[in-house]
Order: structure tokens, then sequence, then C-alpha cells
């Protein structure tokens, strides 16, 4: 039923809409500016397809490459520049030659680039073929696995790419790639796309070619080759959905990888068809839980336990074939658009399968994460300060991340929600988007301005942390809050009244000042007051009585 609330502000705080506007843009054009650091890169040249040929062997952790970059230039330039390590302490690659229809072009490798001093007109497309040779210090991960059985496992992740591949290192240039890698044959080797060929070529050698249709960031261009089982599941939405693990882990690999199939189908019915040709899961010696590779997921090698204990983990990287690998952060600085995507949808996943509980659950412990980051670490979810992009993989952008679109979800309700997510996915699907593109497709499905939204939940630092003080007194109750945060936030904060004979009033104040007071009318005094009963809201706070 509706309730009479009476309220009054101590001290007002009414933003300029124009003012907030212009901040709102402000913020916008400098986390892409200063995001594109290459910027004049990348009105250059558009790579249009990478051709990995890999050589591997067991002798030494030395590859042997030989890179073809078919480039389209957006402009006539007499030169441009891919990311490559140079050589040092006997780690990195060494430019040995670039080809280029039949032509030796003249190169110079420095400060971790290899300027090709060629180019083209506007509108030109060219093919370059690096050769090139070393040992990866990080990128392609060469090890043993936990049972001393030599690896190789392609680990990008966020631009170290360049440690092995000469590339345009950065989420904003997407290409389709192809791998032709040659290893000793006791490995398989996996890669994205399609299974193109897989030959013996004589010497215990053997040849394996897999390629994409569809582009994808270098983040998430990998292969990997290791003794491996192969499982090949189920056929989801036309695509093969595989398990690759340790033979030594067969039985409890194929049992818990299997989990795939069904978690596809939901993405699949729930979000959009799927944007790849395959599903392989893949066992490896990622150095995360798990690394979203495009059709190709690494998992932790441990991440097997026969109990399907990973099923969280699981949802998290196949939602990131959508929200991350395919439609993709333009810049660094917005990862929340793949991580909090990933985390949030895990969450809907479970909250499908297993019940809302359980979303409370996860998103009650999420908010824990949050608050305690902030607590160390008091930044914006979208944070340009942040250079070392490995800090990115942080609370805010996983977790608060995740809570944004929770918060947004009740903002516009669930059916506009779905609405809203499947345009922007379809829109920005095999490209790239800005926080403030969600934002605009967001504002279109639902009617609303979110300017305030997004501004105080990813541009400024920190959460509500509100004090909620009562008293009553002739069947009213007398409410006073405060906010205790530096910045001020609005949001409406839901409240349950809690009888001493079980029953309950359900309650909603509209916050925006830093101290305001209200008169709620109430049957009888509260026994208990709790602060968002719902599990909606990004806060922290305590109630007292007066």
């Amino acid at each position: 039923m509706p309730s009479a609330i009476e309220f009054h502000t101590f001290k007002t705080f009414k933003p300029d809409l124009m003012k907030l506007r212009l901040a709102i843009l402000a913020l916008f054009l400098s986390t892409s500016l200063f995001a594109q650091k290459h910027f004049d890169r990348f009105n250059e040249l558009d790579v249009q397809h990478y051709s990995f040929d890999i050589k591997l062997n067991d002798e030494n952790d030395r590859i042997e490459g030989a890179a073809t970059v078919i480039v389209k230039f957006k402009k006539e330039v007499s030169e441009f520049v891919l990311d490559l390590i140079n050589p040092e302490n006997g780690k990195g690659m060494s430019v040995n030659r670039i080809m280029s229809n039949e032509k030796r072009i003249p190169y110079t490798h420095f400060d971790n680039q290899v300027t090709i001093k060629e180019g083209g007109k506007a509108g030109e497309i060219k093919s370059f073929t690096i050769a090139y040779d070393g040992v990866p210090q990080t990128g392609l991960v060469i090890s043993k696995n936990k049972y001393g059985d030599r690896t190789f496992f392609g680990d990008n992740w966020p631009n170290r790419g360049r440690h092995w591949l000469p590339t345009v290192d950065h989420p904003s240039d997407k290409a389709t790639v192809e791998w032709i890698v040659t290893a000793p044959s006791h490995y398989k080797v996996v890669g994205n796309g399609r299974l193109v060929r897989e030959e013996s070529i004589g010497n215990n050698f053997t040849k394996t070619q897999w390629k994409t249709e569809v582009v994808i960031p270098v983040k998430v261009m990998v292969m990997g080759a290791a003794r491996f089982a192969v499982d090949n599941v189920e056929v989801v939405d036309g695509a093969q959905v595989s398990s690759w693990v340790y033979p030594q882990d067969e039985k409890d690999g194929f049992y818990d990888y299997a989990q795939a199939a069904p978690i596809l189908k939901w993405f699949v019915d729930n979000v959009a068809p799927y944007p790849y040709a395959k599903l392989a899961n893949v066992q490896s010696k990622t150095q995360f839980g798990g690394m979203e590779n495009a059709g190709n997921i690494f998992y932790s090698e441990r991440s097997i336990d026969g109990k399907r204990s990973a099923e969280g983990l699981i949802a998290h990287e196949i939602a990131h074939q959508w929200f991350g690998n395919s439609a993709s952060e333009a810049n660094w600085h917005h990862a929340w658009l793949s991580e909090g995507f990933a985390t949030y949808f895990t969450n809907l996943y479970m909250e499908e399968t297993y019940g809302r509980d359980k979303l409370v659950e996860m998103v009650k412990q999420q908010r824990e994460n949050v608050i305690n980051f902030s607590r160390q670490q008091l930044v914006p979810v979208v944070n340009t300060a942040v250079t070392d992009y490995m800090k990115l993989l942080n609370a805010n952008t996983y977790q608060k991340g995740g809570w944004v679109l929770h918060m947004l979800r009740k903002e516009v309700g669930d059916e506009v929600f779905w609405k809203g997510i499947k345009t922007y996915y379809n829109k920005f699907k095999y490209s790239n988007a800005l926080t403030e593109d969600l934002k605009e497709v967001f504002e279109e499905a639902s009617g609303k301005d979110l300017d305030q939204f997004f501004k105080q939940w990813i541009y400024t630092a920190g959460q509500p942390e509100i004090e909620f003080s009562w008293t009553y007194k002739g069947k009213k109750l007398n409410i006073f809050t405060a906010q205790d945060q530096s910045e001020l936030f609005e949001f409406d904060l839901e409240f349950l009244i809690i009888f001493d004979d079980g029953s309950t009033q359900k309650e909603t104040l509209s916050i925006t000042d830093e101290y305001e007071s209200f008169k709620v009318k109430s049957k009888k005094k509260p026994a208990e007051i709790v602060l968002d009963p719902d599990t909606w809201l990004l806060f922290q706070g305590k109630v007292t009585e007066k």
C-alpha cells in the first residue's frame, strides 16, 4: 500500500543539471583520450588479420615465429608500429626480417616497438610478414604442469601478447586470427576458431592450424599445447563444446567441464546467439583462476576436483564470450564492461538455476568485497590514474561493476534491463564500447536520464555510508539520515519495519542530501528496522534508535 512520508532537508544539495552533464562529458573525454595512449596509431591503421606460424620444441624455450599481419591504412602514412618486446637478459623477441610482396622492408626494433618503414594510402590493404624468434618472458607460458609434463599456454591479458606476438596490443583493434603451430607430436594443440588441419610432417612433429571467422582482440588470442585428453561434449547453438584436460585428470575433468554445455545454453537463451565457432574448455597453466580466451577458455589446472566446484568460474568465463570478447571495452580503464558484466551475469545464471536466495547471498558477499576494497583504495570504477593494467583486477572492476548492473536492473526494471542488455550487445558485438555507450543505450531503452546514476556509481569513488536514526512518537517514526562519505549520492533507500508480532511494513525514502529528516506513519513502535531488505543498494550503514 502507498505510504505517507513527510520529509525535510537540513542541508540542500541540488547539483546544477547543466554542470553535471558537462562534468560527465569531461570525464568521458578524458578517460577516452587518456586510454588511447597510441591514439595516432589507431587513427592510422586497422589490422584485418593475423596469421601466427609458431614452432615449438622440447629442447629449449625458444620459439620461432613468422607473423603475417594484414593491415588496412585509415589514412596515408609512410610507416607504422607494432608492439613486440625487445630482447633483454636472455628473454624477448628478435626480429630477423620483414617481407611484403616478396620485398624486404626496412624496420627498427626499439623500446618494445617494431617500426615498419613502409606505409600505404588511405584505404589500402597490405600484408607484412615478420620473421622473429626468442624466449618469451611471459605471454606464452612455457613450463611444467602439476604432473611434471611440459606445457605451452598463451596468457595475453591485459597487454602481454607483445611478449611473443607482433601485434597492435590493445583491445580496440580487433582482427581475425589463425594459428599454424608446429610442435612435437605428443602434444595436442588448441587455438581460437575452427580446426583447419592437423597433420604429421615427419620427425615426430605435427602441424596444427586453427582459424577464426570473426574478429577478436589480442588479449584473448591464444593457443595451447600439452598432453591432453579431449572430450566432445555437445553441440550448442552450432558450436562444439569440448573439454581439454590433462590425461591424469580425465575422469574428473570431463565430468566437471561438461557443465559448460548447459551454462552455454543459458547464455544463448538469455543474451544472444553464441559468437564463436566452438567452446573449448581447457585445463591450463594460466596465472588466473580462468582466462576467457575467445572460444578457447583456459582454466587453472587446479579447477578440477570431480565435484563441479568450478560452476561459477565456468559461468563467469562463458559470460565473457559475449561481454569482453565480442563486445569489448574500448580501453582498459573501462574493464568493468568486461569483468563487471561477467560477475553479474554469473549471479544471474545462479539466480535462475538456484533461486533468488542464491543471488542475494552472492551480491551481499560482493558488497562486502567492494566496501573492504574502498577502505584500502578510495578510487572510482573508471580510474584513469592506473597505468599498470594488472591493478585493474580489483573489487571495483569485478564486484562493484557487477553491483552497478544490479542497481541498474532495479532502476529500470527487469524487462527494460534485459532489453537494454540485448540492445547493447547487438550494437557492439565484434566491436568496442565505453561506459558512455552503455549509458546511452539504457537511457534510450528506459526513457530515463541516467547521468547521475553513472556519475556516482562509476566515476565517483566509494559508496553511501548511511547513519539512520529514529524515534517513535504519536504513531509516527521520526527518521534522521546522514551521509558520511565525502561525495554525496542520490538514491532510494528502502527499509523494513518489523514489529513484535512478526508483521512488517516496507517504506522507501528518496535520499538526496547530506542530512535529512522524515516522518513515517507506523501503527506501533518498531521492534527492528532493516535497511535495504531486498538487497538492491550498494551501501554501508547502521540503524540507531535515539
